[in-house]
């Protein structure tokens, strides 16, 4: 499943860099807290990260971030096993191992990257150099989160559900999951999280009677990623891209729904993208 190429330019996260600072900065976790040893050469223990999931992260997706930030070693803890995971053995693992290690580093650092700032932030693109500047400690080397999305998780592997999972802190991402992403489990939990993320207000809207179908502005950023596996010659409506992307979605709806898409008869359009907090209310 590797492929070695880059299906489109790095579009959305680098859209938030508002204000950014000229240099790198590096973050670190707490000192005082020790590495949990949770690395083995099957994976990575995945307890308390999920149970730091549950506990911060209600049904619908929504972060209860201020109690995150007040009690918040269990993530540094989980922060600094990344960190010290080598070459070696995460080429060892499985590639569901792989992906799921890398997911769940992404929202973690997310998650980090929001609570390091006081106060909290009303977005993320309020944080100077958040997706391209800001380096973090993971697979002992120094990565950000454009590059751990862009340069490993869209490179190294097709599976472009991952765009449901890994999520961006803003409401108009799909919504954070609230248990770990495990490789015993992944293809269920993709397709879970596919399922979700449709379901929302901004996900997925079909209105026959105005022959009409929107959808996240992801897919539109991220189009490319869903021609390898869901390219198609003929059928459903635009540019190839589109047609791939529709065709990904006609998996998760009904057989009328599906068919329907498959026609290609109706506009395509995207909805505006919501970049407030993903933050419980």
């Amino acid at each position: 499943m590797k492929r070695k190429y880059l299906s489109a330019l790095l579009l959305v996260c680098s859209m938030g860099l508002v204000g950014c600072a000229t240099g790198a900065v590096t973050t670190t976790s707490n000192p005082s807290s020790e590495k949990a040893e949770i690395v083995s050469a099957q994976g990575l223990d995945y307890t308390s990260y999920g149970e730091l999931l549950s506990t911060y992260v209600d049904d619908e997706g929504w972060v209860n971030y201020a109690d995150l930030q007040q009690s918040r070693q269990a993530l540094d803890d989980f922060n600094n096993a990344l960190a010290s995971v080598d070459d070696a053995t995460l080429s060892g693992w499985s590639e569901a191992e792989q992906i799921a290690f890398w997911m769940n580093a992404y929202n973690s650092l997310t998650l980090k990257s929001i609570i390091d700032q006081t106060p909290l932030k009303s977005s993320i693109k309020d944080i100077t150099g958040v997706w391209r500047l800001r380096k973090h400690p993971i697979n002992q080397k120094e990565k950000t989160l454009n590059e751990i999305e862009h340069d490993v998780l869209r490179v190294d592997f097709d599976e472009p559900r991952l765009h449901a999972a890994i999520v961006c802190a803003a409401i108009s991402c799909p919504p954070l999951r609230n248990e770990a992403f495990t490789s015993e489990n992944l293809d269920a939990q993709l397709d879970d999280q596919v399922t979700q993320w449709l379901a929302r207000p901004d996900g997925l809207e079909i209105n026959k009677d105005a022959g009409e179908v929107k959808v996240s502005k992801i897919f539109n950023w991220f189009g490319g990623d869903w021609v390898p596996s869901y390219g198609v010659d003929s059928g459903f409506t635009g540019s190839e891209e589109e047609r791939a992307v529709l065709n990904f979605i006609s998996n998760y709806v009904s057989d009328e729904d599906r068919a329907y898409l498959e026609a290609g008869d109706y506009k395509l359009s995207y909805f505006d993208y919501d970049w407030s907090l993903n933050k419980q209310q």
